[in-house]
């Protein structure tokens, strides 16, 4: 398993979470952006920089991406595409994505951007906090712990 971050658009307080788990567990951690990231120089991080432009950094993730790989994003276009590869992905708020629930939240997404479009709502998701970073902090261990005892026939 590896763990990809779309890192363009990641809010820099889970990456000490992410570094910690993937060292922990000894996962690689691979982030891909459109921008120059200071990471530390350790054997499991890597970061693939890719050429700006939309959805370059999501489609770099989405060929890369294998059956049992987790991928880290806010967007929902990326994790359906995970998700529909085998792959499985999680929101920095801590949300899982899996082939159970993607449709719908796809759905429910493109409900919402029509209805901004449309001027019938206004606004954005709330600011980032500390309950945000604790519940993926709890979502990305339970995962990591699940999937890595699959991986090595632990029930």
């Amino acid at each position: 398993m590896q763990i990809f971050i779309d890192a363009d658009a990641f809010p820099n307080v889970i990456r000490d979470i992410l570094i910690k788990a993937s060292l922990r567990l000894n996962v690689p951690l691979i982030f891909v952006a459109n921008k120059p990231l200071h990471l530390e120089k350790l054997a499991n991080l890597s970061l693939i920089m890719v050429p700006g432009g939309p959805d370059v950094a999501d489609d770099r993730i989405a060929e890369s991406v294998q059956p049992g790989d987790l991928v880290i994003t806010a967007d929902i276009p990326l994790a359906d595409r995970v998700v529909s590869k085998k792959a499985f992905a999680i929101n920095p708020r801590g949300k899982l994505y899996t082939e159970q629930n993607i449709k719908d939240r796809l759905a429910m997404r493109d409900l919402l951007n029509e209805l901004r479009d449309n001027g019938m709502m206004t606004g954005g998701p709330t600011e980032f906090s500390k309950k945000d970073r604790q519940a993926f902090a709890n979502q990305l261990d339970s995962f990591l712990i699940r999937q890595l005892k699959l991986e090595n026939g632990v029930k």
